[in-house]
C-alpha cells in the first residue's frame, strides 16, 4: 500500500522537510485587516507580526476549506493508496473535524485523519515520522500505533509576553477567571486533553524557562535518545541564545529550532518561545 503524509501549515515544517520527505501541505488562514493570506504560501512568519504591529484589532484565523481539503485527497488518490492526515488539535481549531469530514467524499483513497492532540512543530513529529515510517513500506496501522507511543514521550512547554492574545481568541481554557491574577506573572502554558491550559505560574521569563530546563534535563535521564525543537514567536535571537546555552548544557539532546508562524501567532503573540521534545526515533529505531 503506498501511503501519502498529509499535515496542515501549522506544523511549520520548513520547505525541505516537506520536499525531503514527500509531505503534503493544508494551509490555514489568517485574515489580517480585509486581507485574507493562507500562511506559508502568501506570508510568512516575519510579513505577519510587521503587519500586526500596526494593526487595532487582533488578526482572526480559519481552517481550510472542504473544497480544498476534497481538492488535494483527490489529488493524491491519482498516485497513493491512503491519506495518513496529521493535524492540529481538534480542541483549538476545527481543521481535524473538517479533514474528518471531507474523507467520506474522496473516492478511490483510504483517509485517516489524526489529531496530535497538540500543534507547531510538536505536531511536525508525528508528519516526519509518519513519511519516514511510509517510506520504509510501514502500514497504515503501523504508523498509527507508532503515533500513539510517540504521545508517551511528547512534552510541549511555552509562554508568552501576552495572555490577552489568548483569552480573547477563546484558546486558553478557563482564560478569562485568571487573567487578573497574572499581570506580573509568566505563566508556563502545555496542552492538556488537547487544550491549552496554565501549567505552572512563574514570576519571571528567565525562571520560566529554567523550569522548562529542568523538565527536559529530567526526560534525558531516562535513558532514551531525545530531539528538542526550540520555537519561536518572531524572537530568533532570543531563541537561538536558549539553544546555544541547552546545547553545552545537554550535550545528548539533538536541538532543533523552529517558529509560531501566523495562525498561531495570533493567538500567542509576538515574542513568545518554547519548546518541544519527544523520542528521537531516528536513532531508536532506525530503518
Amino acid at each position: 500500500m503506498k501511503i501519502a503524509i498529509v499535515t496542515d501549515s501549522t506544523a511549520y515544517l520548513t520547505h525541505e522537510q516537506y520536499k525531503q520527505n514527500n509531505i503534503y501541505m493544508l494551509p490555514l488562514s489568517v485574515v489580517v485587516g480585509n486581507e485574507v493570506y493562507r500562511e506559508e504560501v502568501d506570508i510568512t512568519s516575519e510579513e505577519f507580526f510587521e503587519k500586526v504591529r500596526t494593526m487595532e484589532n487582533l488578526p482572526t484565523s480559519s481552517q481550510p476549506t472542504t473544497g480544498e481539503i476534497v481538492t488535494l485527497f483527490e489529488q493524491l488518490a491519482k498516485d497513493y493508496d491512503a491519506v495518513i492526515s496529521v493535524h492540529l488539535s481538534s480542541k483549538i481549531s476545527g481543521t481535524y473535524q473538517n479533514v474528518a469530514g471531507a474523507a467520506s467524499m474522496v473516492e478511490g483513497i483510504k483517509v485517516f485523519p489524526y489529531d496530535s492532540g497538540i500543534s507547531c512543530m510538536a505536531q511536525g513529529y508525528f508528519a516526519l515520522e509518519g513519511a519516514r515510517m511510509a517510506k520504509h513500506g510501514a502500514t497504515v496501522e503501523e504508523i498509527l500505533n507508532a503515533f500513539d507511543e510517540m504521545q508517551k514521550t511528547l512534552r510541549a512547554y511555552f509562554m508568552v509576553d501576552d495572555l490577552n492574545h489568548l483569552v480573547r481568541g477563546g484558546r486558553l481554557s478557563n482564560g478569562a477567571a485568571i487573567l487578573g491574577s497574572m499581570l506580573k506573572i509568566k505563566p508556563i502554558l502545555h496542552f492538556e486533553d488537547k487544550e491549552i491550559v496554565v501549567f505552572e505560574k512563574i514570576r519571571s521569563s528567565k525562571k520560566a524557562l529554567k523550569r522548562i530546563e529542568g523538565m527536559l534535563v529530567e526526560d534525558s535521564e531516562k535513558g532514551y535518545p531525545i530531539v528538542a525543537t526550540i520555537i519561536h514567536a518572531n524572537a530568533e535571537e532570543e531563541a537561538l541564545k536558549w539553544k546555544k546555552h541547552l546545547e553545552k548544557t545537554l550535550p545528548t539532546v539533538r536541538f532543533e529550532l523552529s517558529y509560531f508562524g501566523p495562525v498561531i501567532g495570533t493567538h500567542l503573540g509576538e515574542g513568545a518561545l518554547g519548546m518541544a521534545w519527544i523520542e528521537d526515533r531516528n536513532r531508536s529505531h532506525p530503518y
